[in-house]
């Protein structure tokens, strides 16, 4: 029974990394929809109003990101737009990270270590799924050179 339930921690674990690194890209449309539901909560709107103010602008959020990756043409402005979609998703797996570890280590030295090396992945995850949302640059395929 015991080895029952660690292979289903086991099987736990990897399913809620999967769903973070799968989910990372999400994470700035997500903390922008949730303050912003949390705000016209309190401003009034009630549960609904609330909802509906931050789905709005979870997608608001993603498609403007979407839209200027696709439309800016400047490396670097480009990168800057990727960078600010990929700092939430490290600081959530981070965040992620310290919260598996912290209940299997005893050395807050190596739970932090841990923390950064999981940042680290997700980050790195969500960059190359930001940089594949990208419109790729023309190839010059088709023109007409003088």
């Amino acid at each position: 029974m015991i080895f029952i339930g660690i292979l289903a921690s086991i099987a736990a674990i990897g399913m809620l990394c999967w769903l973070l690194f799968t989910l990372a890209v999400f994470a700035l449309p997500a903390f922008a929809g949730v303050t912003t539901g949390v705000w016209a909560y309190q401003t009034g709107a009630g549960w609904i109003g609330g909802i509906v103010v931050g789905l709005v602008a979870a997608a608001l959020t993603f498609g403007i990101g979407q839209f200027l990756l696709a439309f800016v043409r400047p490396l670097w402005l480009r990168l800057a737009i990727a960078i600010v979609f990929v700092a939430p998703a490290a600081l959530a797996g981070y965040h992620a990270t310290h919260g598996i570890v912290k209940h299997t280590m005893p050395s807050d030295t190596w739970q932090i270590v841990f923390s950064v090396i999981g940042a680290i992945a997700v980050g790195v995850t969500a960059f190359v799924r930001v940089a594949a949302m990208a419109a790729p640059g023309p190839s010059g395929r088709g023109l007409a050179r003088a």
